[in-house]
């Protein structure tokens, strides 16, 4: 399909069943290359079905990894009194005084944000003056000046943007030293724990053979218990119990009269 300029795509909605289309790779690419961002609101005219006309969003955009090309489309179908909850892109305009003045660096905390409003008020882009921001300050969500009909969620405290003081050269050395640091750390306790590990498997375990009981020696290594009836057969008889055993043989039965 996508050999012959066709990209494949999928409609879902509330209460529609998942639908496959195809949809003309052309078309799409030059829809996304002419907006500002991906949350797109497009009329869908679909050829032989009985709904021809269909008011659906662009929920998600598949790319190739390399080239970049459209891969697959995902469309979720809207209706014009139902508001949707998308994500919208961040912009900033203007230079902030803390970075023109004092040498501080403009910060993205959140590069996105989530909004609620009906399909034809979504904004593309949620834009941010920041030429009154000081060093040290930032605008959090709360203050961020919404679009009309479009409601911002969230935390109201959270940061969008920031002028922060950059890093000294002393600043970042001690932080790359202590990132290095703490990645030593985890390997030196990864290998104590190895260690320990092989520690347990050459000790020996409660009542296995081997074992010493308290206050005992462990027996050496390769040394093995003599079975008792094999250390009988294998001992020397006395003189008195040798005789003893020879006169016993030699006497004949007495006969009864």
């Amino acid at each position: 399909m996508r050999e012959t300029g066709r990209v494949p795509a999928v409609i879902y909605g509330r209460e529609i069943k998942p639908q496959n289309l195809e949809i003309n790779a052309k078309e799409i690419s030059d829809l996304i290359h002419h907006s500002a961002s991906e949350n797109l609101l497009v009329d869908l005219a679909v050829e032989n079905d009985a709904r021809a006309k269909r008011l659906a969003l662009v929920q998600e955009i598949q790319h190739h990894p390399l080239d970049g090309q459209v891969l697959h489309v995902d469309f979720h179908e809207v209706a014009e009194n139902e508001k949707v909850v998308v994500m919208v892109p961040v912009e900033t305009v203007g230079e902030a005084i803390g970075v023109k003045t004092s040498g501080g660096v403009l910060e993205h905390v959140l590069f996105k944000l989530k909004v609620r409003a009906l399909p034809k008020d979504l904004p593309e882009q949620i834009v941010i003056d920041v030429s009154h921001l000081e060093l040290g300050k930032a605008v959090h969500l709360g203050e961020v000046k919404a679009p009309a009909s479009v409601e911002i969620l969230g935390d109201k405290s959270m940061p969008v943007v920031t002028v922060a003081m950059p890093r000294t050269e002393e600043e970042e050395a001690a932080a790359t030293t202590a990132e290095a640091v703490a990645a030593g750390d985890v390997e030196m306790i990864k290998e104590k724990k190895e260690e320990g590990e092989e520690g347990e498997e050459k000790a020996p375990a409660k009542g296995e053979k081997g074992a010493a009981k308290p206050g005992e020696k462990a027996p050496a290594k390769g040394a093995e218990k003599v079975p008792a009836k094999a250390a009988e057969k294998g001992a020397a008889p006395s003189p008195a119990e040798k005789g003893a055993e020879k006169g016993a043989e030699k006497k004949p039965a007495e006969k009864k009269k």
